[in-house]
């Protein structure tokens, strides 16, 4: 493939050229036959599989020794883009002398890998990742036809996002753990969404039953229902109440609301604050604060931000909070 085949040069060097390589001259490009699977002293398997979103298919061959299930052989086929063809390639060696459950390990993430010309360069730009994992998927298919099951068996939990491999459990998990609040920390902390960006919300490169921010949102909806539970809990079993705190207690529970509900919305801006004191001033609790970065100076900082701050705080910690920056 020429360089001006591309469109350009910037897109010639997002591809490896291990990709490009294996676009011109597949090294494991063609077909088996039951004569030549019986010459290798094996059993032949023919699996298909297509990706409905861009339209590409592959058909991928074994022979596996019945004895060992091992795979003494492995071709392709491919009718798709020149990445189709480069990852449906190294897939097929990649199978060569693993057992079909080996197989079935490989990942669209060891297929991208093994097209690396460097181990932290990626092969191919984000939006032909999806050409992986119909590499893996087809994979699965094989090992199905194999073993006489369905192809699914294989995958034991929900996937969202199929480029990086990246578990339902394993996001709402790290959500958790780590009080994420936006799909970019998301991608940041697992990597989901980082590639074809199919996953993150409707109307990507393919069609999800379930998004990133449908999950953002379900888990972020999850946390504050236990959070308010536990608040409901350490009431009716007698815990102080906001004036029977001490000052560093009363300090911890607005600032636990502040990075909830408040340094998220200040810190896209580029800012932050910072508590310096409460005081009583009965019957209010005057809480003294610092504008930090690009919220010290702003002229919202003694309007529309304070009065967000106050209302928060109003609402969830006691009415009686008033918010004075310093």
């Amino acid at each position: 493939m020429a360089k001006n085949d591309l469109i350009s040069g910037s897109i010639w060097d997002e591809y490896s050229n291990q990709v490009i390589r294996r676009m011109d001259e597949p090294t494991h490009q063609g077909e088996i036959t039951e004569e030549q699977a019986k010459e290798i002293g094996g059993k032949l398997i023919v699996a298909d599989f297509g990706a409905e979103s861009c339209g590409d298919a592959v058909r991928l061959y074994w022979v596996v020794n019945e004895e060992t299930d091992v795979i003494e052989s492995s071709k392709f086929k491919s009718f798709g883009c020149g990445t189709a063809i480069a990852s449906s390639d190294v897939m097929a060696e990649l199978c060569i002398g693993k057992t079909v459950d080996e197989a079935v390990k490989i990942t669209n993430i060891d297929v991208e890998h093994a097209l690396r010309d460097h181990p932290d360069v990626p092969a191919v730009p984000p939006q032909k990742m999806h050409c992986s994992v119909m590499a893996y998927d087809v994979i699965k298919k094989a090992a199905g036809e194999y073993k006489g099951v369905d192809m699914e068996s294989f995958e034991t939990e929900v996937i969202i996002c199929e480029c990086a491999r990246v578990t339902l459990g394993t996001i709402q998990e790290v959500i958790k753990i780590n009080d994420l609040k936006t799909v970019e920390e998301i991608t940041d902390y697992t990597k989901a969404g980082a590639f074809c960006k199919s996953c993150i919300k409707p109307g990507g490169h393919e069609e999800k039953d379930i998004y990133l921010v449908d999950i953002l949102t379900d888990v972020r909806a999850e946390m504050e229902h236990d959070r308010l539970k536990n608040a409901a809990d350490a009431s009716a079993a007698g815990e102080s109440s906001f004036d029977k705190m001490t000052i560093v207690q009363r300090i911890k529970v607005i600032d636990e609301i502040l990075d909830t509900d408040i340094r998220p919305m200040l810190m896209m801006d580029g800012g932050n604050m910072e508590i310096i004191d409460i005081k009583e001033n009965i019957p209010h609790y005057d809480l003294y604060i610092r504008y930090l970065g690009a919220c010290n100076g702003c002229a919202s900082g003694d309007t529309g931000t304070l009065y967000a701050i106050e209302s928060v705080l109003k609402q969830k910690v006691d009415e009686n909070i008033r918010v004075l920056p310093i």
